[in-house]
């Protein structure tokens, strides 16, 4: 093991890097391990939550149980265990490109974020308006880009008359933003949506139906992001929301020749956020049907936004047929919203988005999907100031093999 100090910081290693040993570091000193493995289709940086976290060479939905990955425990010195036991350890691929930016960047971020939002629709408009009303002690500003100048001027206008009497400055600014300064903010929010089936259409796959419309849409401003250095959150919102994030990554992180070179943005800087509502739908119907009761205690829910979503009715006593048919029930309850003659974005819009949004800006757990071997896969995970963590819990075997089924048909999706 070799390690040094850096502006205050400890990196550390197993691989035999050329590097001057130093004392152990204070209990105040950042320490960062470099691990050494393929970095193309896993994140640059990461929480360690477990030691196989510095050994395993790949991730993937192993990583949700811990137990089940399969690299050796390494024996850790007594100061480094005691970090990784408490939270403390972050772990950076010392073969991505960035590596160095990211184990020496400065991680200090502003206590109120600067948001963009891409496309005020009915998701946008609806998320803007929850974001203006809950968001004031996490977001500064709000700037909206729009195809219709007349869209984000109504919007604009309508914004700027809704504050607290005699607190006017309680709540976010809302304010316009050209296309060429979509990324000069700390979180972009992607919610356009080139074409979404009319009420009526019969088309009962509403998500997957985006996805070839909606995907050279989310590739043009991943390569924006690439083009302007964009080092803070990019957040996937329009339908296939999963897949979407996939392509944003790789389309970003295409050189001119069209392989993968790193110059783009982080695995990690990527999120989507459509599980959110699902999991708001399982607590609903577990309100109303005391067969779901469980799900409010220790329930969870995982996968994309759609297709392949999991929904455990518990974690301490799974029962995989009960939990089968509340799956079902919350992978169709948007489909109820269209029998009435309605597009189902309000929930969506507000669970998935808002509530997700300022969870994950106040370092909390959410719901979200995040890179797990090279596919967006929802979870519950934070971010902290030694990188995202996602929660590893024991799960049974059978809610596991539902979990791998998820992920080969999530790699399936080109």
């Amino acid at each position: 093991m070799y390690y040094y100090t850096r502006r205050g910081r400890t990196l550390a290693s197993f691989s035999p890097l050329p590097l001057p040993a130093a004392p152990e570091p204070g209990e105040n000193e950042e320490v960062t391990f470099l691990i050494d493995c393929p970095p193309e289709e896993r994140r640059a940086s990461f929480l360690a939550a477990d030691p196989r976290h510095l050994t395993a060479q790949h991730d993937g939905v192993e990583w949700l149980d811990s137990r089940r990955i399969d690299a050796p425990e390494p024996e850790l010195p007594e100061w480094l265990a005691r970090r990784l036991k408490h939270g403390g350890l972050r772990a950076v691929n010392f073969r991505h490109p960035a590596w160095e930016r990211v184990a020496f960047g400065e991680r200090r971020q502003p206590n109120r974020k600067r948001v963009n939002l891409l496309a005020v629709g009915d998701v946008g408009g609806t998320l803007l308006t929850a974001l203006k009303l809950l968001g004031g002690e996490n977001i500064s500003t709000i700037g909206i880009c729009d195809l219709s100048a007349a869209t984000v001027a109504r919007w604009t206008a309508e914004m700027s008359q809704i504050s607290w009497p005699w607190n006017y400055e309680a709540l976010p600014k809302v304010e316009p933003v050209a296309p060429e300064h979509l990324f000069e903010c700390d979180v972009f929010l992607f919610a356009a949506a080139k074409a979404v089936p009319p009420v009526g259409s019969g088309v009962q796959d509403v998500r997957m139906a985006q996805l070839a419309a909606n995907r050279p849409l989310v590739e043009s401003y991943a390569r924006q992001a690439r083009s302007a250095g964009f080092g803070g959150l990019f957040v996937v919102l329009s339908d296939p929301v999963d897949p979407l994030c996939r392509a944003a990554y790789r389309a970003s992180n295409a050189g001119p020749d069209g392989k993968w070179d790193g110059l783009g943005l982080l695995a990690e800087q990527i999120q989507g956020f459509g599980l959110g509502v699902m999991n708001a739908r399982a607590a609903a119907l577990a309100q109303q049907d005391l067969r779901y009761l469980s799900f409010l205690s220790d329930g969870r829910s995982f996968g994309p936004h759609g297709e392949g979503l999991v929904i455990a009715n518990s974690i301490k006593k799974y029962d995989d047929a009960i939990s089968r048919e509340l799956t079902e029930q919350v992978k169709t309850a948007n489909l109820r919203i269209r029998e009435l003659g309605f597009k189902p974005f309000v929930a969506p819009a507000v669970s998935s988005g808002a509530m997700q949004l300022l969870l994950a800006l106040r370092g909390q757990w959410h719901c979200g999907s995040v890179c797990l071997g090279g596919v967006w896969f929802g979870v519950r995970n934070r971010y902290t100031v030694n990188g995202l963590e996602t929660e590893s819990l024991e799960l049974p075997d059978e809610l596991f093999a539902r979990l791998k089924e998820t992920e080969a048909g999530l790699r399936a999706i080109e």
